[in-house]
């Protein structure tokens, strides 16, 4: 019908409307999915003054400052640690992932709550450059993370050291040995089984599951984590305590308590590890900042710690041993914040930085309850071609180091990793509640 012909009611309902669905989206096209997957395709980000090699410290920074994020600017301007900058470098994701996109484009589709999706199958399902003007940008860009591939269809970080250190003194209080699996259920697009592991009655889209090797007190401590593909549904947690010698559910609120003393909870685990519609998601931008990518093997690392096989880890400085020693690539970023629905959460918002080609969470900034910056989060990626040879061709950039640190209690938490993109590690048996030790 013609809008001359809508009567003047129906007209103002019609604006109505159209006000709150937003400006018209268009759909997403192959160029789309080239521009999301190779972002440097006409060249690379550039800053002035900025060159490999370089190295950011506190004389320098604010020459930089609007080519770091806020907090990593504020530990540089403190003289915690400085930042060596290497050559950006494409990280090309596997063509599986990138040829399941191609044919599911623009079959997701966002439901009328957030968390709710429909028609997604495999793959980016929001390509599409996003733009701020969107009033559901947000909450796309966090689809593409959750259903991004972070470790692919299945790995372990077999093994992984996390230090508790005290920032002021440097002292290491205490060193945990885990090993980490990850399986996706649903939506595979490269090891077998393709698509989905089955049977799977729950409908479970991913599983996490780690063991505590070291330090005696907490050997065989276990959590299981089993995320649904519905993501109305809360998650599954389980923790086995070694010295207990039980399984015991967890609550959903003790996954935002810090998780064996450490200055992480199970929350943050890979960036975010949580569910769409716990967070209101707003999308504050496009930048182009320096992130924590690099080619593992060229880096100088730690002589500390001996794997049977020559494997050296991210060796850590700075102030109280708490920053990556690694190089630092100036990349395409998407800023993202997250504030939690529930009122009782123990934050107030996360400020995540998102690669826009990895699609990857690498730099995060927690705020307190008050809204005070409380905790700046780094997840350092290797190249996948320039690590383990079973890394080599995968297509899935490595996480390689991670930093939690406390800015207020001035205290540490660091991750060095052995990712491994290997399915021998993960069958789906690790990821079922019986596989825990004394299960009941």
């Amino acid at each position: 019908m013609d809008r001359k012909h809508l009567k003047p009611s129906r007209l103002v309902l019609a604006a109505f409307a159209a006000a709150c669905l937003g400006p018209a989206v268009q759909a997403a096209t192959e160029a789309d999915v080239e521009a999301s997957f190779n972002p440097y395709k006409n060249g690379f980000p550039s800053f002035p003054g900025m060159a490999p090699g370089l190295v950011i410290n506190k004389a320098n920074v604010e020459q930089f400052k609007d080519a770091i994020d806020a907090g990593q600017y504020l530990a540089v301007k403190n003289g915690w640690t400085e930042m060596t900058v290497g050559p950006t470098t494409q990280f090309t994701l596997t063509k599986y992932y990138i040829d399941a996109t191609k044919a599911n484009l623009n079959k997701a589709k966002l439901g009328e709550k957030t968390g709710q999706i429909t028609g997604f199958a495999a793959g980016r399902p929001f390509p599409e450059e996003p733009q701020e003007a969107d009033p559901r940008a947000g909450e796309k860009i966090a689809w593409n993370y959750k259903y991004g591939i972070n470790w692919g269809d299945n790995a372990a970080i077999y093994p992984f050291y996390w230090k508790y250190r005290n920032m002021t003194s440097g002292q290491v209080e205490r060193t945990l040995k885990f090993n980490f699996h990850f399986l996706n259920f649903k939506h595979r697009v490269q090891h077998a089984p393709v698509p989905e592991v089955t049977p799977n009655p729950s409908e479970l889209f991913r599983g996490i599951y780690l063991t505590v090797l070291e330090p005696q007190d907490l050997k065989n401590t276990q959590l299981l984590i089993q995320r649904y593909e519905n993501d109305l549904k809360f998650d599954d947690a389980y923790l086995y305590l070694g010295f207990q010698r039980r399984v015991r559910r967890l609550a959903t609120g003790q996954t935002t308590d810090a998780f064996l003393g450490a200055d992480i909870m199970i929350e943050d685990f890979e960036g975010y590890n949580g569910r769409i519609s716990d967070m209101k998601w707003t999308f504050k931008g496009t930048k182009n900042i320096l992130m924590p990518y690099y080619n593992h093997n060229e880096l100088k690392l730690a002589d500390d710690l001996k794997e049977p096989d020559g494997y050296k880890f991210v060796d850590f400085g700075g102030q109280g041993g708490c920053f990556p020693n690694i190089t630092w690539q100036l990349r395409k970023v998407y800023v993202l914040e997250a504030v939690p629905v529930n009122p009782a959460h123990p934050i107030s918002k996360r400020t995540l930085h998102i690669d826009a080609q990895v699609y990857n969470i690498n730099r995060t900034l927690i705020y307190d309850r008050k809204g005070e910056l409380w905790k700046t989060f780094t997840i350092g990626k290797s190249h996948p071609d320039h690590h383990l040879p079973v890394n080599k061709g995968t297509g899935i950039a490595i996480d390689d180091s991670f930093s939690v640190v406390d800015v207020q209690a001035k205290h540490c938490t660091t991750g060095q990793f052995k990712g491994q993109v290997d399915p021998k590690l993960n069958p789906p048996s690790l990821f079922q509640v019986q596989n825990l030790r004394g299960g009941d």
